[in-house]
């Protein structure tokens, strides 16, 4: 699946390189094979596109910005004559017309795609507590997603479309833009129409989007606001960073915190002033939003449905919305008096040529670790978000490089409300990424690539990849319908060969690598290898190292070892043996 820009995917429909059914045929047939990574609620299909191509039909390509270009909507968003489930099949309803923001973006050309999983009701940073199955990082599967607006971000960095909705009111549009490499832009409260959109809490939710590049973000924020597209803002010179040590989690704690020191180099080198502030305040306004009364506008909301169908809603969602039941008045006015104070000293910091900078997220957890304390973990993640509306502030998430294992990490920066113009253009200069490129980290024009012998890490061949400037990825197990031989080459290399009666699961590794590379590899190929397509347990298929079929001189079967690493394990262990013995 190609990852289009806005731009490149216009460009390709005025060329007649591709046509909208082109694109929309290509993304209901590879949701289809992503199914296990629970991206959506309700798929991709044909059936639901037709009237939006037949419509286009209509149109010349250049008559609308958003001409032909799909997009994903979160499902909490109304679609007319399409469900709204926010993740809760006993909620669900059809919807009567689009929600405000989807009518705009339909009016200008847009496609509607499909609805995307979420956290339950949008509470929660993790991307798990959804009926519709957790859905899985883009980049490691046993990873989180981040949340609540989960099946928008993946679908974003997965390539299936350029750009999607999401919602935030605590971190929802920002967090999983950051574990998944992608920008996430959210817009301050009330610049974008809500209407049509199933409150989470209705005085600080946004509708947010997540994109491959910064100008995708501007251009959709523009569109959404009405205006027309201007790149001329006066940036900031100052760049404001936390004083006091940050809180890092997680199984890649210290990668993240390497990576934060290296953005901090990294802005200071583009000739920025960098001065620290106090977080104190922000985590005060942080602490209102889970221990303080704005909890109870989520109660107030959605209590009467969870009142009536406790037994169908999320445990740990039902857990948090209860906590809101007994908040009292008075403390709601004493937390709204000490808010404004709150953002009143944020204007005062945060002034006409500054920006604030922090790490999106302090870490990321795997799946199981969430499983094991949802509620503490989910804190974590909005540890540098939850204060953005409170404090009536605009953000960008965008990408700032990647961590061990290729993990991506990202950073924020903010402004208050009536100065938001300038954020796109900020972390343009600030991070030094072209407005118009690709800037979702390491995927543009790369690809995964299987290797099964060799070429793994640490092997004979490995320095091939590493020459080509590949990254490894993950280590992954084939569909089991191959089997694995041992070539009589010099050093030997295995073949991976299609069997669909008799064949097992074998292990491989995934690399990363610019197509220009994979054309370099493939070249170096020599029979009886070849680059193939190979099919992995989750449902993808890679091009990677295969080998011609039928019999193969002077191989033999391995295939009982279930991959080339324990083979070489096995064989050194029976020569230690016999070298022993003799």
């Amino acid at each position: 699946m190609s990852a289009w820009t806005i731009p490149n995917l216009l460009r390709a429909y005025r060329t007649g390189a591709l046509s909208p059914r082109d694109v929309c045929m290509e993304i209901v047939e590879e949701s289809r094979r992503l199914r296990k990574w629970n991206i959506w609620t309700q798929p991709p299909s044909m059936a639901m596109i037709e009237p939006h191509l037949e419509q286009l039909k209509r149109e010349e390509t250049d008559s609308k910005p958003l001409w032909g270009v799909p997009f994903a909507i979160k499902d909490n968003i109304d679609v007319a004559d399409m469900l709204t489930t926010a993740a809760c099949p006993t909620f669900a309803y059809t919807a009567a017309q689009h929600a405000g923001v989807v009518e705009l973006l339909i009016a200008n050309g847009a496609i509607p795609i499909g609805k995307t999983n979420l956290d339950q009701f949008a509470t929660g940073l993790v991307g798990m507590r959804s009926p519709y199955g957790e859905t899985h990082n883009a980049w490691r599967s046993d990873l989180i997603s981040g949340g609540s607006s989960s099946g928008s971000a993946v679908a974003v960095a997965m390539g299936l479309v350029p750009f999607a909705l999401g919602t935030d009111t605590a971190g929802s549009g920002r967090v999983p833009a950051a574990l998944n490499g992608v920008v996430g832009y959210k817009p301050p409260i009330g610049a974008w129409s809500t209407a049509g959109v199933v409150p989470a809490c209705k005085s600080l939710d946004c509708v947010s989007v997540f994109t491959r590049s910064l100008h995708d973000a501007q251009l959709i924020d523009h569109l959404l606001r009405n205006q027309p597209l201007s790149f001329a803002h006066i940036g900031p010179t100052e760049v404001l960073v936390p004083r006091e040590p940050l809180d890092w989690f997680g199984p890649y704690a210290s990668d993240f915190q390497r990576a934060w020191e290296r953005s901090i180099d990294a802005v200071a080198a583009q000739g920025f002033v960098v001065r620290e502030i106090e977080l104190a305040p922000f985590h005060e306004a942080t602490a209102m939003l889970y221990d303080g009364p704005w909890v109870a506008e989520r109660w107030a909301s959605l209590g009467d449905f969870v009142t009536c169908h406790a037994d169908d809603i999320w445990p740990v969602t039902k857990e948090i919305l209860r906590s809101g039941q007994n908040a009292l008045a008075s403390d709601a006015f004493r937390a709204i008096h000490r808010l404004e104070e709150l953002r009143r000293w944020v204007r005062d910091v945060v002034t006409e040529h500054t920006v604030l900078l922090m790490p999106t997220v302090g870490g990321t957890y795997s799946r199981d670790a969430v499983r094991e304390d949802p509620i503490a973990k989910n804190r974590d993640l909005g540890r540098y978000t939850h204060h953005c509306n409170l404090l009536d502030l605009a953000a960008i998430a965008v990408p700032a490089g990647q961590v061990k294992d290729g993990i991506p990490f990202g950073v924020t920066l903010f402004v208050p409300a009536e100065r938001f113009e300038v954020l796109v253009f900020a972390a343009s200069s600030m991070l030094s990424i072209n407005m118009t490129d690709d800037c979702c980290y390491g995927r543009g024009d790369k690809v995964l690539v299987a290797v099964c012998g060799q070429h793994m890490r640490g092997l004979a061949l490995n320095h091939q990849l590493l020459d080509l400037r590949a990254k490894y990825r993950e280590t992954v197990n084939t569909v089991p319908h191959y089997r694995l031989y041992a070539l009589a080459t010099e050093p030997v290399r295995p073949g991976l060969v299609r069997h669909e009666t008799d064949g097992v699961a074998i292990e491989i590794e995934l690399w990363e690598m610019s197509l220009a590379s994979l054309g370099a590899l493939t070249a170096s190929v020599r029979y009886p290898l070849a680059i193939g397509s190979i099919e992995l347990a989750d449902g993808r298929q890679v091009p990677g190292f295969t080998c011609v079929s039928g019999q193969i001189p002077g191989a033999h079967d391995i295939s009982y070892c279930g991959g080339f690493r324990r083979w070489l394990e096995l064989r050194g262990a029976e020569s230690t043996k016999k070298n022993m013995e003799l």
